[in-house]
């Protein structure tokens, strides 16, 4: 058994080994899940989240570690969470990101980890919004959470953080996608990236035009803003780094900063709620309630959402 208020202690310490074996405690589903989770309660809601999303191959990972590096020249402690694609034979992280941010590993202001998707849709992990709250308790005042690059399924990452930047790149077709994918929805940043290729001015007026077309917008509604960067070269990331403190700022006048995060927390109740209760009617295969239930449907005595009332009321106390 992990001491759990020790761990979180050192945690807050800024140990870099005690908030790894937080966030493999919450990946591991452990029996200790829960008290972890209630010892960090109230030292979590201090941290921006910002998802970073878009198709693979505009520079995602690039664009993280330049933001790092930006925010740690402003004093901020930062955390990353990068989601890569699962290992079908290990279940583990295939790409590793912190191989790809290297030149941050012997920062002790950052804490960088790779979790594996494991087969879910949505391009996040089951377990990021608890490595979530690991990284806000562990004192990061910026968590930088990139998704796996999976097209359609990413609008995920807009319930996951308090601000969404989508990614695009020059020549990829990245417009049109953006459009069908539904991306264009859940951007609050957009950024152009490799913006030193042809067409980079071509896809930002593109995208500019689709913005425009999108659902009308009141005077003071937040429209998101379109910044071409060069990541590997660092251009364009401080106007980045401004367009997020902006929408921040905005965010937090309107009162949509504390509304997102109280989303966010009634879907998290809702997935661990239907989790347990998938986990307890897994359980009952072969008890003799589900095998009367089918009984009673074949003589065709009931019908199945009938019998579905039934079995809910037994599992939840209320027949």
């Amino acid at each position: 058994m992990v001491d759990v208020p020790a761990l979180v202690a050192q945690a807050r310490e800024g140990r870099p080994r005690a908030v790894a074996r937080l966030i493999s405690l919450v990946e591991g589903a452990s029996p200790q899940l829960r008290e972890v989770m209630a010892t960090l309660a109230p030292l979590t809601g201090g941290a921006y989240v910002v998802g970073l999303t878009g198709s693979p191959g505009v520079g995602k990972s690039t664009s993280t570690s330049a933001l790092v590096s930006a925010y740690r020249r402003a004093g901020k402690r930062v955390g990353v969470l990068a989601v890569d694609p699962s290992s079908p034979f290990s279940g583990g992280a295939l790409l590793g990101d912190r191989v790809r941010m290297s030149e941050h590993a012997s920062d002790p202001g950052v804490y960088i980890r790779s979790m594996a998707t494991r087969g879910h849709l949505g391009g996040l992990a089951w377990a990021a919004p608890q490595a979530i709250r690991v990284l806000d308790a562990a004192g990061c005042e910026v968590i930088l959470v990139e998704t796996v690059g999976v097209g359609q399924s990413e609008v995920e990452i807009a319930s996951q953080a308090d601000t969404s930047v989508v990614l695009l790149a020059p020549g990829m077709g990245d417009g049109i996608q953006a459009a069908k994918a539904g991306i264009l929805e859940i951007g609050d940043v957009y950024v152009v990236n490799k913006a030193d290729r042809d067409g980079a001015d071509a896809t930002a007026r593109e995208l500019n035009h689709m913005l425009g077309l999108g659902e009308a917008r009141a005077p003071g509604d937040w429209r998101p803003p379109i910044v071409k960067t060069v990541a590997a070269r660092g251009e364009g990331v401080d106007e980045v780094v401004e367009a997020l403190e902006k929408h921040r700022a905005w965010m937090e006048e309107h009162g949509v900063l504390a509304e997102r995060r109280r989303s966010r927390a009634a879907r998290e109740v809702e997935t661990i709620t239907i989790t347990a209760l998938r986990e307890r009617i897994g359980d009952l295969r072969g008890d003799r309630r589900l095998d009367a239930l089918a009984e009673r449907i074949t003589a065709g005595e009931l019908d199945p959402y009938a019998a579905s009332d039934e079995l809910v009321a037994s599992l939840t106390g209320t027949a």
